[in-house]
């Protein structure tokens, strides 16, 4: 089968390895001049600086993606853990390092909240893991096509109960852990799936699991490798890659299936199945039309939004920086009430201070490093005015990362991004988080990635099934793959 895969963001590239993998001839149309996305670049001055995701969790999935287009992810990609995966400083001036294995972990927590709290961890881990094993097989990596589809797996969702997942999940973290400091480090990762921890459900501790139980890697060269070194195997592996290639519209015949796709609004491609990487609802309202994007993505809860400075500055760290920073602003609840309920900014912004190049001296000049800040913020239903106070905002998150004590003082190559500059990207509500993971918006309640109307499309990435994060959208390639099969089976259509 002819398939084309709009877009070179991670979700696209793991569907076009195991489409490629399963013997479709297989052509990425991207409209950047590199691949990555999201996960994109910025090299200038000698400066390497990613600009996309900057933490790096469950590397085996990246490694599945290589070996189903029949490579291997060593030749191309070298991954290494972080350690401490993090540095973690509260407002009370106490500070814990997050150590990359169970046991090194338990050691730190005992010096830092005593023998209790480092028991308390161990239990902690046999829970997570217990939930993970239950929700990958059933629940992420597994399509959906009604919401009965729950009801097949339900050994799987007695268990979740049993483990007491449909909880909240602050309350679940409590229940292993007195330190609220401890609290904070193992919760903090609901605002990946858009949440706070006392809005979302126990069983999203699955991102815990995976950041802080399997660990956290980085690829060395910098994030965006993860994407490049996958299009260098894609290729070697006879996938076509089209670069500066802005697809302008997806073509359809009278009922609605699709013919293939429009490039630059001239140029039309023929595929029998396309794979559209492009945040969902955006595709729908600028690629599909006549077709109106799922309910949820019309009017679901989206995630919010976060202000990113990315820097290449002249000077050093501070001597006890790690690789991945959390500053903890004081009031906890009050900094997820102001961003996600009254779309405001954090009273006391927690930021995290991400330093590639600590790590990895190839991607700064001599004496100088890169800098990556993030505060997250409200996306664009919130109440500021980015157009007005955005710059003023970005001095203020500069200031903080100063006043913190990094090198600010002497900034050689620098871009920020705010929730306008995600939407002028491609990404809905000007997030790069999308639709947030209630339980209504999450499984089969999630946009679907095909949609009757319009056969042989097929959506990936982070706004679909199974979310957000660099592991989900993975999986969701895979996810999509299998879709294109299904369609192959149904419509009889010869591989090529």
């Amino acid at each position: 089968m002819r398939v084309t895969v709009v877009g070179a963001g991670l979700g696209g590239l793991a569907a076009a390895a195991h489409l490629v993998g399963r013997g479709h001839d297989v052509t990425v149309l991207e409209r950047a001049s590199i691949p990555g996305g999201r996960a994109g670049l910025i090299d200038e001055a000698g400066f390497r600086l990613d600009n996309g995701p900057t933490v790096l969790t469950m590397p085996n999935l990246l490694a599945d993606a290589f070996a189903a287009a029949g490579r291997d992810m060593a030749d191309y990609v070298t991954v290494k853990p972080v350690d401490p995966m993090y540095r973690a400083v509260y407002a009370d001036g106490s500070v814990l390092h997050v150590r990359h294995g169970r046991e090194a972990m338990a050691e730190e927590i005992r010096g830092f909240a005593g023998s209790r709290e480092a028991d308390a961890f161990h239990r902690f881990c046999r829970w997570l893991g217990d939930l993970y094993e239950i929700e990958m097989a059933n629940f992420i990596d597994a399509n959906f096509d009604s919401v009965l589809d729950l009801l097949k797996p339900w050994r799987a969702g007695l268990d979740l109960i049993r483990l007491g997942g449909f909880g909240k999940l602050d309350q679940k973290v409590a229940s292993f852990f007195d330190d609220e400091r401890l609290r904070r480090i193992f919760s903090f990762q609901s605002m990946y799936a858009g949440l706070a921890p006392k809005d979302a459900l126990a069983l999203y501790s699955v991102i815990t699991y995976m950041d802080s139980v399997e660990g956290v890697f980085v690829t060395e060269g910098g994030m965006h490798e993860m994407a490049r070194g996958l299009a260098t195997a894609l290729t070697d592996a006879g996938v076509a890659f089209r670069y500066d290639a802005p697809v302008t519209r997806i073509l359809r015949t009278g009922d609605g299936a699709v013919t293939g796709v429009e490039v630059a609004g001239e140029e039309r491609v023929v595929a029998d199945a396309v794979v559209c990487n492009a945040d969902l609802p955006v595709a729908y309202r600028t690629l599909v039309g006549g077709v109106e994007a799922p309910r949820a993505a019309r009017r679901g809860q989206y995630s919010p939004s976060c202000l990113l400075w990315v820097a290449g500055v002249r000077g050093a760290p501070p001597s006890d920086a790690a690789h991945h920073n959390i500053h903890f602003g004081r009031d906890w609840d009050a900094a997820f009430e102001a961003i996600i309920k009254r779309g405001v900014r954090m009273p006391d912004p927690s930021v995290l201070v991400t330093l590639h190049s600590l790590d990895d001296p190839t991607l700064a000049p001599e004496g100088c490093s890169t800098i990556y800040a993030l505060e997250p913020t409200p996306n664009l239903d919130g109440r500021l005015d980015w157009a007005r106070d955005g710059e003023r905002f970005a001095g203020e998150l500069k200031k903080r990362v100063g006043e913190l004590g990094y090198p600010v003082d002497d900034v050689v190559v620098e871009r920020v991004y705010d929730p306008l500059d995600w939407e002028s990207m491609g990404m809905e509500r000007g997030t790069p988080f999308a639709l947030a993971h209630t339980f209504r918006q999450t499984g089969p309640f999630r946009p679907n990635n095909v949609d009757r109307k319009v056969p042989g499309l097929v959506f990936t990435g982070s706004s679909t099934l199974p979310g957000v994060g660099v592991p989900m959208v993975l999986v969701s390639g895979k996810l999509a793959a299998d879709r294109v099969d299904e369609y192959a089976r149904e419509t009889s259509v010869v591989r090529w």
